[in-house]
C-alpha cells in the first residue's frame, strides 16, 4: 500500500472537484498537497505519480484520472503467482524478462495512454509498455525476477487501471468485441431529432394564434425540452467531457468550440421558451448532435480501416525454410501451420512460437526485451517468436501460427529504433494547438458584432454555427486518411512502409545509399568456380555444412552449389559468424573457416563482377570460391533515373573492389563507390552524409550486416527476396524484384504529400465557406452540423481517387523511362 507523506485533513461540508478523477467530492474533500480529492484512492494515485515525477499527467489533453476500485484488496491477484496460471497469461518469457498483454477496460483517453506507457518510471522492473488504444490493451515487458505478475496487476489497479483477467477467455476463441456506446448515442440523438421536428410542425407552419393553440405550442415546447435533455447530457457528453478535461489542462482542444456551441444553442432556446419569445432551436441542437456523432462514427470507421487493413502478410514478404520429408522447402511465414518443422539459420528470426528439436540453441531476444545477451535454450523448450538465432542452424516444431501481434509489435517496438518522428510537429498537433483559439476568436467577434447591432437572436445563432461549421475534423482526416490510403497502395505494389511517417520522410530524401551483396545482386543466382587445392569429399561436405548454417547471400549460394558424394553425418559443434569477415565452425575434430582474403590470409584476386570466399580447413588455406554475382534487372536504368532527378547515389560494399569497373559504369563516378566497408564503416558514412552534407539519406540493405546503417539513416529500407532476413531496424521492406521501381516509389511518396496538401486545401475551403455564411447569421446550426460529415466524405473520396491516379501515373512513368532508356542504348 502507498501512504501519503503527511496526514490528510478533512474539510467538512466542502463541495469541490477531485484533482485526480474530476468527479465532484459529494460530502467531504480529502485535502493533500494543496489539492482536494474525493477519496483516499485518488489521493494515493496522485502520491504515486508525484513520487515518480509523473505529475505532467495532469496537463495532458483529455486528462481524467480513474479512481481505484473501492473493492480492491491486497491479496486479490495472488493467484497469478501460480506457475500454471501465469503460463496461460504470459505471452513471452526467457526466465528473466517476461511480456504480458492485458485488457484495460477503463482506458479512455490520451492521458491514459501516456500514464500506462510511463509505467517504467513508477517501477524500474518494468522495462516498457505499449498501448493498443483501439483494443483497450497494454503490452508490458518486465523483469519477472524483480516484479511478480501479481505485483504488476496490483500496481495497475492502484493507479486506477485494473486489468480484466478471465482465464476462461483463454480456453476459447476470442469474440469480436466492439463498443456500441456511440451507436446508442446516435440512436437517441436521431430519435429526439425526428420527434422534435414532428412536434415543431405548428411552429414551422405558423398555424393558429388562439389561446388553445398557444397552450399546444407551450406543451410541444416542453415536450421538446424533455426530449433534448438526454441528447445534451448523454449523446453529447463526450464533447463536454473532452473539452472540460482540456480546460483543466489549461488549453483548448477541438471539442471546446463544439461544446460551447451546444451550450449556446441550448441557452438561447431556454431563454426563448422561458420568455415566450419563441420555440427555441431544440430541433437544430438535436440535429447538430446527431450529425456530429455520425461524422465522428464515420471517422472512427475510417481510422479503423486505416489501422487494420494490413496484417502481417502485408508487412512481411519473407519465407522460412520448412523441412518436408528431409528436403528443404521455402514457405511464406503466413502459411506456417502447427507441427511444421522449420530450419532457422544464424541471424534469422523465429517467426512463430516453436519447440526446439535440436540439442541446444542460443537465442537473442534483444528485439523483444532489449537484453542483448543470448539465452541458452535446450531441447524441448519453447522459443518465442521474435527471437533471433545466434550460432549453428537449428530445427524447431511450430506450436502456434504466426500472429499479427507477434511480428507487427516487434517491428513497431520503439525501444530498438531511433525515433525519427517528432509528434509535436505533426499536422494534428499544430491544428490542435492553434485552430480552436482562432475559431473562438472568430466566433466571439461575430457574437459581439451582432450584439452591438442590437440583433441578439442573430448573434447567438451566428455564434453557434461558426463554432459548429469550423470543426477541424475534416482537416485532421486529410492527413490521416491520405497517409493510410498511401500505406495500402504501397503495400499493394510490394513496398511495405512501417508507418505514415516513413512515407513523409521518403518524400524528403535527397541521397540514396545502396548495399551490394543481396541488395543490388540477386541472392539466388550466380556463377561459382573453385580455384586451389582440390577438396576431398569430406572437405566439400564441411564447406556445405558450414555454409548452410549462415543466412548470408554468399553462404546460401555456396550451400546450394557445393555437393559431396560421401556419406558423412557431422553436425556443427560450434559455429560463429563474424560480420564483415566470415564464419567458422567445428565439426568433430575438424575446424573449417569461410570468409574474406583479408581475414584468412589469402591473396585477393580481383575479377570483374565477382566476390571471393576463401576456404581454410584445419588451419590450412585450401583455395577460393569465385562467385560471379548476377545483378538485378534494370539496375543501370534505375540508378540513372534517380541521378537525373537530382538524387545523390552511393554504394557501400563489404567486398573487395572486384566489380568497380562495372559499378562505375552504373553509378557514373568511382568516387561514389566504397568497398571493404565493415558494418560500423557504413554507419559512419551515413552519419557524415547527414551531418557534414546535410543530406536526407535513404539506406537500402539486406538487413543482415546493415542494421546500424539502416537505423542511422532517415529511411532504412530492407530488401527481402525469399530469405528470413527481416530486421526491426528498418523503416520499410521492399521485395527484391521491385527494386527497379524505386524511382517510382519515391515519386509516389512525393505525390502523397501533394495530395495531403490538396485535401487540406479542400477541407479548409469547406471551413472558410461555412464560416463566411455562419458569421452573417444565415446558416442554421443543423446545416452547419451536416457540413462536417459531408466534408469528411468529400475528403475520403478525393483522396481515394487522387491516390489511385498518382499510382497509375507513376507506375506508367516508370515503365516509359525504362523502355526509353533501353531504346536509347
Amino acid at each position: 500500500m502507498y501512504f501519503m507523506d503527511e496526514p490528510a485533513t478533512l474539510n467538512e461540508k466542502v463541495t469541490s472537484i477531485c484533482y485526480h478523477c474530476g468527479e465532484y467530492c459529494k460530502e467531504d474533500a480529502l485535502r493533500f498537497d494543496e489539492h482536494e480529492f474525493c477519496c483516499e484512492g485518488c489521493a494515493n494515485v496522485y502520491d504515486i505519480l508525484k513520487a515518480s515525477d509523473l505529475c505532467r499527467y495532469y496537463t495532458i489533453e483529455g486528462t481524467q484520472g480513474i479512481s481505484p476500485d473501492k473493492s480492491f484488496y491486497n491479496e486479490k491477484f495472488d493467484y497469478l503467482d501460480d506457475p500454471a496460471t501465469a503460463g496461460k497469461l504470459i505471452e513471452f518469457t526467457d526466465g528473466k524478462m517476461s511480456r504480458i498483454n492485458w485488457t484495460i477496460p477503463k482506458m479512455h483517453c490520451s492521458s491514459c495512454i501516456w500514464l500506462l506507457e510511463n509505467l517504467s518510471r513508477i517501477n524500474p522492473a518494468i522495462r516498457g509498455a505499449v498501448v493498443n488504444f483501439p483494443e483497450k490493451s497494454v503490452r508490458v515487458t518486465f523483469n519477472c525476477n524483480d516484479l511478480k505478475l501479481s505485483e504488476l496487476a496490483t500496481l495497475l489497479s492502484r493507479i486506477g487501471y485494473e486489468p480484466y483477467i478471465s482465464l476462461n477467455d483463454l480456453e476459447k476463441p476470442s469474440e469480436n468485441k466492439w463498443n456500441r456506446k456511440r451507436l446508442y448515442k446516435i440512436g437517441i440523438a436521431g430519435f429526439a431529432f425526428g420527434n422534435i421536428m414532428m412536434l415543431s410542425f405548428p411552429e414551422y407552419l405558423d398555424l393558429g394564434q388562439s389561446s388553445e393553440d398557444q397552450r399546444m405550442r407551450l406543451m410541444f415546447n416542453l415536450l421538446n425540452l424533455v426530449l433534448i435533455l438526454p441528447v445534451l447530457f448523454y449523446s453529447a457528453s463526450e464533447f463536454f467531457v473532452s473539452a472540460w478535461a482540456a480546460l483543466k489542462g489549461r488549453y483548448l482542444n477541438i471539442d471546446a468550440p463544439i461544446a460551447l456551441a451546444f451550450i449556446s444553442v441550448f441557452g438561447t432556446s431556454i431563454y426563448q421558451i422561458g420568455t415566450l419569445s419563441g420555440p427555441g432551436y431544440f430541433d437544430s441542437l438535436a440535429g447538430a448532435v446527431f450529425f456530429m456523432l455520425i461524422g465522428r462514427y464515420f471517422q472512427d470507421k475510417t481510422y479503423a480501416s486505416i489501422s487494420f487493413n494490413r496484417d502481417y502478410k502485408s508487412y512481411f514478404p519473407i519465407a522460412v525454410t520448412v523441412l518436408e520429408k528431409g528436403k528443404e522447402v521455402r514457405k511464406p511465414v503466413n502459411q506456417l501451420e502447427k507441427e511444421d518443422i522449420i530450419m532457422i539459420r544464424n541471424k534469422e528470426l523465429i517467426p512463430a512460437d516453436s519447440v526446439l528439436l535440436s540439442e541446444k540453441s542460443y537465442i537473442d531476444y534483444s528485439f523483444v526485451t532489449g537484453e542483448a545477451v543470448p539465452v541458452e535454450i535446450s531441447r524441448g523448450e519453447t522459443i518465442y517468436a521474435g527471437g533471433r538465432q545466434t550460432g549453428a542452424a537449428i530445427t524447431l516444431k511450430v506450436i502456434h501460427k504466426v500472429s499479427q501481434s507477434q511480428l507487427t509489435q516487434l517491428w513497431n517496438n520503439d525501444a530498438f529504433t531511433i525515433k525519427k518522428e517528432d509528434q509535436n510537429k505533426t499536422l494534428a498537433a499544430r491544428i490542435n494547438r492553434y485552430f480552436s483559439s482562432i475559431v473562438l476568436v472568430i466566433a466571439f467577434s461575430t457574437l459581439l458584432f451582432w450584439l452591438w447591432n442590437g440583433q441578439a437572436e442573430t448573434a447567438f445563432n451566428a455564434f453557434a454555427t461558426v463554432l459548429l461549421v469550423a470543426c477541424p475534423c475534416a482537416l485532421l482526416l486529410s492527413s490521416t486518411f491520405t497517409n493510410g490510403n498511401m500505406l495500402a497502395l504501397f503495400g499493394r505494389h510490394k513496398l511495405f512502409p512501417k508507418n505514415s511517417h516513413t512515407i513523409e520522410r521518403l518524400s524528403h530524401i535527397d541521397a540514396i545509399v545502396f548495399d551490394k551483396t543481396g541488395t543490388l545482386t540477386k541472392s539466388d543466382e550466380a556463377i561459382i568456380q573453385y580455384e586451389g587445392e582440390p577438396l576431398s569429399e569430406k572437405e566439400k561436405y564441411l564447406v556445405r555444412a558450414l555454409a548452410s548454417q549462415s543466412s548470408h547471400p554468399l553462404s546460401r549460394l555456396l550451400s546450394s552449389h557445393v555437393s559431396s558424394t560421401g556419406s558423412f553425418n557431422l553436425k556443427a559443434d560450434t559455429f560463429k559468424e563474424i560480420p564483415g569477415c566470415g564464419s567458422i565452425g567445428e565439426f568433430g575434430k575438424d575446424t573449417i573457416q569461410l570468409g574474406s582474403a583479408q581475414w584468412l590470409g589469402g591473396e585477393a584476386k580481383l575479377q570483374p563482377n565477382a566476390s571471393q570466399v576463401w576456404v581454410n580447413v584445419n588451419d590450412t588455406l585450401k583455395g577460393v570460391f569465385t562467385v560471379q554475382s548476377q545483378y538485378r534487372a534494370d539496375l543501370k536504368e534505375s540508378v540513372k533515373r534517380l541521378q537525373d532527378e537530382g538524387y545523390e547515389t552511393y554504394l557501400l560494399s563489404g567486398d573487395n573492389p572486384t566489380d568497380e569497373q562495372y559499378l562505375t559504369h552504373v553509378f557514373g563516378d568511382s568516387a561514389r563507390l566504397h568497398f571493404n566497408q565493415k558494418p560500423y564503416d557504413k554507419l559512419q558514412f551515413i552519419q557524415r552524409l547527414q551531418t557534414q552534407g546535410g543530406r536526407k539519406v535513404l539506406m537500402i540493405g539486406d538487413g543482415l550486416n546493415d542494421a546500424g546503417a539502416l537505423m542511422q539513416s532517415d529511411v532504412g529500407m530492407a530488401v527481402s527476396d525469399d530469405t528470413n532476413n527481416f530486421s526491426p531496424a528498418c523503416d520499410a521492406i521492399i521485395e527484391g524484384d521491385k527494386l527497379s521501381q524505386l524511382p517510382s516509389y519515391v515519386k509516389l511518396a512525393r505525390s502523397g504529400q501533394l495530395i495531403i496538401k490538396l485535401s487540406f486545401a479542400v477541407s479548409l475551403l469547406y471551413n472558410i465557406t461555412g464560416v463566411s455564411f455562419a458569421i452573417t447569421g444565415e446558416l442554421s446550426p443543423v446545416i452547419a452540423a451536416i457540413l462536417m460529415p459531408l466534408s469528411s466524405i468529400t475528403i475520403v473520396s478525393f483522396t481515394t481517387i487522387a491516390s489511385a491516379l498518382a499510382v497509375r501515373k507513376n507506375l506508367k512513368t516508370d515503365k516509359d523511362h525504362v523502355n526509353s532508356f533501353r531504346q536509347s542504348v
